[in-house]
């Protein structure tokens, strides 16, 4: 069997080989059950550090009235919010899991914010959109759950208008080892264990650190962007590596 193929067969749920439908609907059976807690635990986990790489992402977006914004993995809204907050134009949000976006668009109604937003239950690798039908692109701590990250990619790029921008924000890896050695300790001791106290839910959190640790490295990452057909890859990291911003065009 040619090896490739095999790779194409197979997908990684956390640390266990499984096959790539399976992973999809594992994945979406992670964050149905932690749906109503996953803001408090990002806040937890990070001690609230999040929001502060979360707010950088939006101003690095450089939000635009005249642009629209297609958030994918958009979970409970808040780059979407961020985006049209900051003077942006109509943002779509679009996630796999319907649970997610119920959570998000509830708060958007609780707040009185749902104007010029709108929600579409849909798959980062198969978008239900026409091409070329936005301005900007975001997916922020979405694209390592997807089982098909360069077909998640190149969907980006399709739907964006040329000259459109794609924006990633992810967990990343640190260019420190020490650091990096720190990071796993915490990672390994006190996130799963959050995850038991605060969400019930031990085993979905020890997927979210396997899989931050199966995520390609800042430098992977830009090379599978630029495979994906995009120009100007760069990226920014954010706490020493621990968090990364990559952006892109559509040209």
């Amino acid at each position: 069997m040619n090896p490739n193929s095999q790779q194409r067969e197979s997908a990684w749920f956390g640390d266990r080989p499984v096959t790539p439908s399976e992973k999809t609907g594992l994945v979406r059976g992670v964050f149905d059950r932690v749906a109503a807690r996953y803001d408090l635990m990002n806040d937890l986990m990070s001690a609230g550090v999040h929001r502060a790489w979360k707010a950088r992402f939006i101003r690095d977006l450089v939000p635009r009235p005249h642009e629209t914004l297609l958030d994918v993995a958009a979970g409970t809204g808040d780059i979407a919010a961020g985006w049209r907050k900051a003077g942006g134009g109509p943002a779509l949000l679009c996630d796999i899991n319907e649970a997610m976006l119920s959570q998000g668009r509830d708060r958007a109604i609780d707040r009185g914010r749902i104007a010029g937003m709108s929600w579409a239950v849909g798959n980062a690798e198969q978008l239900p959109f026409p091409d070329r039908s936005f301005d900007a692109y975001t997916i922020a701590f979405g694209l390592r759950n997807v089982t098909d990250i360069d077909a998640a990619l190149r969907e980006a790029r399709r739907v964006l208008r040329p000259g459109g921008r794609f924006f990633c924000l992810e967990f990343s890896h640190l260019a420190a080892a020490p650091l990096q050695r720190l990071y796993d300790l915490y990672s390994d001791a006190v996130i799963p264990r959050l995850g038991a106290i605060v969400a019930k839910d031990r085993e979905s959190y020890v997927y979210l650190v396997e899989s931050i640790r199966r995520f390609p490295d800042q430098e992977a990452l830009i090379g599978r962007m630029e495979l994906a057909g995009f120009a100007f890859n760069t990226y920014r990291n954010l706490s020493a590596g621990i968090a990364a911003i990559h952006h892109a065009r559509r040209i």
